[in-house]
């Protein structure tokens, strides 16, 4: 199966989940046009208050949505745009990627992942014990997070559900994601 987006979706303001879109607009180094967190800096409010000159790192959010099965058979109900995600992935192991893969986006948008999302005590408000279902550990013990990946545009265009998703792998050696 070649891997497509699911669904997009965006907000202007500031809110845990983000409503579906027909098609959302990439704009080169700042992220989904119209959504809260377009920019060229942070845009996350708690990051905002941290540092307002980072750079924005997490301009799309994107997750696969064989974690929506997941946790559906988990006896969670998440849709499409609940989690706050940009785009709704299929296909593609978004976690196994390398720091630096690009992704193009339907015919002209490109972005590269910058890190893991990094979930925080809003996904159990959503929903009481989400936080540990996104969660999970490796043999080693070491935490993984399933709640995404974050990624910066590298080039704009648009990009609706039924887009194919073409992965091109940075050089090696790759370094694994890391939360953002």
């Amino acid at each position: 199966m070649s891997a497509t987006v699911r669904a997009v979706a965006s907000d202007a303001a500031h809110r845990f989940s983000k409503p579906l879109q027909m098609a959302i607009e990439l704009v080169a180094g700042h992220g989904v046009k119209g959504d809260a967190h377009f920019g060229v800096t942070v845009q996350h409010r708690s990051r905002v208050a941290a540092d307002p000159t980072q750079p924005n790192l997490r301009q799309v959010h994107l997750i696969q949505c064989e974690l929506f099965d997941d946790l559906a058979a988990r006896g969670f109900r998440v849709r499409p745009g609940d989690l706050g995600e940009n785009v709704l992935t299929e296909g593609l192991d978004l976690l196994s990627l390398p720091t630096g893969s690009v992704l193009r986006l339907g015919a002209e948008a490109e972005i590269e992942l910058t890190g893991l999302r990094n979930p925080c005590a809003q996904i159990d408000r959503f929903q009481q014990g989400l936080m540990r279902a996104v969660l999970d550990h490796d043999a080693d013990g070491r935490l993984i997070r399933k709640a995404g990946v974050m990624a910066v545009v590298r080039s704009g265009g648009f990009v609706r559900p039924g887009d194919t998703i073409a992965v091109t792998l940075p050089p090696a050696p790759h370094r694994a994601l890391e939360k953002v």
